[in-house]
């Protein structure tokens, strides 16, 4: 139960933070104003706090592990809200950053 755990809250501090960082994106860049912005701001917040609540307790392990799932959620979200199509390379690379967070996370330790 743990392991789900921890991809759950791998997924919802994705959406927290590549939709923060897309609602920034989205109030500056395509000028929708602050209040998207302020949004993406809390967001990111919402991430940061997110992250704490994974089992394992040490920081850089979390945040190591975070960025491979930030790296296939980035894609996701492209696909799901710009339009992006990501070419064979892009899905081989997301692959390969979600193996290694299973490496990373996952694998049996020595307590």
């Amino acid at each position: 139960m743990t392991v789900v755990r921890s991809i759950l809250l791998f997924v919802l501090a994705a959406i927290a933070e590549i939709g923060g960082a897309w609602l920034v994106w989205q109030g500056v860049r395509e000028h929708r104003g602050w209040a998207w912005i302020g949004a993406g701001v809390i967001a990111l917040g919402i991430y940061g706090f997110i992250a704490t609540l994974q089992p394992d307790a040490n920081f850089g392990r979390i945040l190591a592990a975070y960025g491979g799932v930030f790296v296939a959620g980035s894609l996701l979200w492209g696909m799901a809200l710009d339009g992006f199509r990501p070419d064979r390379w892009d899905v081989s690379g997301a692959a390969i950053c979600l193996a290694g967070v299973a490496v990373i996370m996952y694998a049996p330790r020595n307590a």
